[in-house]
């Protein structure tokens, strides 16, 4: 089985360790624990690699996070991957730091990324996994917030974030989405 996992965020140094690039921090994480190469690709930077029977595309789209959904369309035909067997990494504002949410279709919640892919692939009909990078801005600030860096203790936190999430990915390829769902909500 093939699967796709994309991790969403924006390109360019200025966003890199922002709340809104998780999406591509979770996913360096996981490349890093099974030692998979980025290669620059059309529309995004992506590896390959194989865990047990669970053949995963890793994608990291160069668009930036509100044009996803041409990146993924086009990985997702050009590997040949039903949508059923992708899953997408984001930051969700509406939870608190570090917690993790897991969800095999819903709305886009106000998250651009996911609206866009939703838009281009006409259908909400896909894993995703939400990230908390929670909201602690005053208003009007969410802007700032969103695409600010992470704290010192964020920061000390995030080492045992990403192991959880090193652990979602294969089980959500080898085990399923339910399943996942049952072991990694509320992690």
């Amino acid at each position: 089985m093939k699967f796709l996992i994309v991790g969403l965020g924006n390109i360019g140094d200025e966003y890199t360790n922002t709340r809104h690039n998780i999406g591509f921090r979770m996913i360096d994480a996981f490349a890093e624990s099974v030692n998979a190469e980025w290669q620059d690709k059309r529309y995004g930077f992506v590896a390959k690699c194989r865990v047990k029977s669970a053949e995963m595309v890793l994608l990291k789209p160069s668009t930036y996070m509100n044009l996803s959904g041409n990146a993924v369309r086009y990985w997702l035909q050009q590997e040949k991957i039903p949508v059923e067997n992708m899953l997408v990494l984001v930051d969700d504002l509406n939870l608190p730091f570090g917690s993790i949410r897991i969800r095999k279709q819903g709305s886009n919640g106000g998250h651009n990324g996911l609206g866009n892919i939703q838009s281009v692939l006409g259908t909400e009909n896909y894993a995703r996994v939400r990230f908390g990078i929670g909201n602690e801005f005053t208003r009007g600030a969410q802007v700032n917030f969103v695409l600010g860096k992470w704290t010192d203790e964020e920061e000390r936190l995030m080492p045992d974030r990403m192991k959880v999430i090193t652990d979602l990915i294969p089980s959500f390829c080898l085990q399923g989405i339910d399943r996942t769902m049952n072991l990694f909500n509320g992690k």
